[in-house]
């Protein structure tokens, strides 16, 4: 089996397994940081890959496609970890367009190839998601709405890089007399 091909199948089982655990609706945002170099087995940052990146963009888009979920494709540092969306994404959550566009060494492979990957992209500074996969600690948190419960995944590793995912919950408020579901 092809490394690519590898990637694309680890990446729809952590995927996969990640929208069944946080139980994700149908347009519920899910944020997605990758780090290609960490894939390869190499310090983030310091090896990208458009390859890659493209095998495990195509692993997302199938999941998330068949959970009838949105991808928010996070950028790098150097972008401020702007994010990568549909533009109907934009709409429906009223969120602010930025001008940039994402290449390989400036934003990130992952985030080059949803912006041609994508039937309408567009760049957002930050958004609040449902849930979260965080591939190569690229460090999502900051997408990810006030309460993330960690989701501990059986598909710990995308090529060689570590995999940590996260899905979120309202918060609790009230006291001692508070009933939660």
């Amino acid at each position: 089996m092809s490394e690519v091909l590898h990637l694309t199948e680890e990446t729809v089982k952590a995927a996969a397994e990640l929208f069944e655990t946080a139980a994700l609706r149908p347009g519920q945002l899910v944020v997605v940081g990758c780090s290609t170099s960490e894939v390869r087995g190499a310090r983030i940052g310091s090896d990208s890959s458009v390859e890659v990146a493209q095998a495990v963009l195509s692993g997302l888009m199938q999941v998330a496609e068949r959970y009838a979920v949105q991808l928010a494709v996070q950028c790098c540092e150097h972008l401020n970890r702007a994010l990568v969306v549909e533009r109907a994404v934009l709409e429906r959550y009223g969120l602010e367009e930025v001008c940039v566009r994402p290449a390989p060494k400036a934003g990130g492979s992952l985030a080059a190839c949803a912006m041609q990957s994508f039937a309408e992209p567009v760049v957002v500074e930050a958004i609040q998601a449902h849930a979260g996969l965080d591939i190569g600690n690229t460090l999502i948190g900051m997408h990810l709405k006030r309460v993330a419960v960690p989701v501990r995944l059986q598909q710990k590793y995308i090529g060689a890089a570590p995999v940590v995912a996260a899905r979120t919950r309202p918060k609790l408020i009230g006291g001692a007399r508070a009933i939660y579901e």
